[in-house]
């Protein structure tokens, strides 16, 4: 059995409040901590950038996976234990996938929503099971569980949908329930 790793969706940015980036440097700790290998979207910019760091700085493996045409705009994150340059945002979605035991999901912009909302729909269609966690830092993920409700509410999706994912309410909690999913 190989090494588990765990696939974050976040921000290219820092977001409006220092608490976000603290929770990048904590999760990409606490997943170097556990033995825990990252894989995330390549770019050495915001939150992505800062929980890679945290992960290589605490001694761990950080994958990251980006596309040629985004090497410079996000600029690639250079000293990762691997690099994975695809040639499409559709390829480095389906390594993301492919990579990851489970997903994280932390403050992030379209990109994490786009991110997310894809995972979960596979995973609607049965095209996996893997747990889907949400960091629910200074209550950003709230949001995205009222649209989830809503669109529960207005018959397009069904109730089972709020089963495809979790929410944690802290970067404590997430690091504790991956460990439970690692078993």
């Amino acid at each position: 059995m190989g090494r588990f790793s765990v696939t974050v969706f976040c921000g290219a940015s820092f977001g409006g409040d220092e608490t976000y980036k603290n929770a990048a440097l904590a999760l990409g700790a606490g997943l170097a901590d556990r033995g825990m290998r990252l894989v995330f979207g390549g770019g050495n910019v915001g939150l992505m950038g800062t929980t890679a760091g945290a992960v290589l700085e605490s001694g761990g493996e950080a994958v990251g996976i980006i596309p040629d045409f985004l090497r410079q705009k996000e600029v690639e994150y250079h000293g990762l234990t691997e690099l994975i340059v695809t040639d499409s945002m559709h390829t480095r979605k389906r390594r993301l996938f492919a990579l990851g035991d489970a997903f994280v999901v932390m403050p992030g912009g379209l990109g994490t929503f786009d991110e997310t909302i894809e995972i979960l729909t596979w995973k609607q269609l049965g095209q996996h099971a893997k747990p889907i966690i949400l960091v629910d830092v200074l209550g950003w993920a709230q949001n995205f569980v009222r649209m989830i409700e809503e669109t529960i509410a207005r018959g397009f999706a069904r109730p089972e949908v709020r089963g495809l994912f979790e929410v944690v309410d802290s970067v404590a909690a997430v690091l504790d329930r991956l460990e439970e999913i690692r078993g």
